[in-house]
């Protein structure tokens, strides 16, 4: 089985990501990892700001690690923004039914209530070298379009409305 966890930044698709990993045993890539590698190697001439364009960069390879993992029958949870909402496209219906995929989606109510919070932590399961200001209208607006996404394409969601705590069954 391959899980996709998606969702603006600041979610908290890494720690669900963990929480998986410790409750299901299965290994994770996290694709910011794969971004900063192909950054930081001089792959991307790209910087870390530039969402869309890596996306285009970076889901081919994801695309077909995917691929090889439902070929080879192991799990793999994959976490990330750099997730297109239009990713059913490029699996077979047979690949589809191995496939589940989550994108996390704060309230403009969570966020407005809790926005210290997000802030804090931020670094709770990787250490961001560079702390980011997250600017909270930023925030909303990346949420809603996700939620719309989702709903256009047919994709789960979690909404996080009034409590981070949630847990997702596999």
């Amino acid at each position: 089985m391959i899980v996709l966890i998606s969702g603006a930044s600041h979610t908290g698709k890494t720690v669900l990501s963990q929480r998986l990993l410790e409750k299901y045993k299965m290994p994770y890539i996290s694709l910011d990892h794969l971004k900063m590698g192909m950054i930081r190697s001089g792959h991307f001439k790209l910087s870390v700001q530039d969402d869309e364009k890596i996306t285009v960069c970076l889901w081919p390879i994801v695309k077909e690690i995917i691929k090889t993992a439902l070929e080879n029958k192991q799990n793999l949870i994959i976490e990330g923004c750099y997730i297109p909402f239009d990713w059913q496209k490029d699996f077979e219906e047979k690949e589809l039914t191995d496939i589940k995929f989550f994108c996390l989606i704060m309230t403009k109510n969570y966020i407005e209530n809790n926005y210290s919070k997000i802030s804090e932590y931020e670094s709770i399961i990787e250490t961001r070298l560079i702390r980011e200001d997250i600017d909270k209208l930023q925030l909303i607006d990346e949420n809603e379009r996700n939620f719309r996404l989702c709903r256009k394409y047919g994709l789960n969601s979690i909404v996080i409305d009034t409590d981070y705590d949630f847990d997702i069954s596999l």
